[in-house]
């Protein structure tokens, strides 16, 4: 695949994940008042990274050739496309006296982080589109 349809791919998936991550955040700050409520945030990047040193690393791994499928098999590397944003819950911390760990202050500064976010990765897509404009014309 080329580097444009990657690119855009990734661009896409990371817009989405932004999307995910609004809407977690907005669920925390609505339920900030809920007794026992525990906050969530979406984990996406690590997981991704994880992914590109797989696939970066394959070439360096040691590689055992088994001869039946009982065998234990080598790590195959992680395909990057095929990595999902999770949700998980923080039921570690607890910061008000009900029970409920958000504080909705830092809920709302993350919200603005997340459109901050957002609007560069539309202007990032916006430019790969533009380029490949650019590329056509000369063409």
């Amino acid at each position: 695949m080329n580097d444009f349809v990657n690119s855009v791919d990734l661009l896409q998936r990371a817009m989405a994940v932004q999307n995910l991550r609004y809407q977690v955040t907005a669920n925390n700050i609505a339920n900030a008042e809920v007794p026992n409520y525990k906050k969530q945030y979406v984990n996406f990047e690590s997981e991704l990274k994880r992914a590109f040193e797989s696939r970066d690393n394959e070439h360096n791994s040691f590689h055992m050739i088994t001869s039946d499928p009982r065998h234990i098999q080598s790590e195959t590397p992680r395909d990057w496309r095929d990595v999902e944003p999770r949700r998980v819950t923080d039921w570690v911390s607890t910061s008000n006296a009900n029970g409920n760990n958000v504080d909705a202050e830092e809920e709302a500064m993350k919200i603005l982080q997340i459109q901050m976010q957002y609007q560069i990765l539309s202007r990032l897509e916006n430019f790969e589109f533009k380029q490949l404009d650019i590329a056509m014309k000369k063409i």
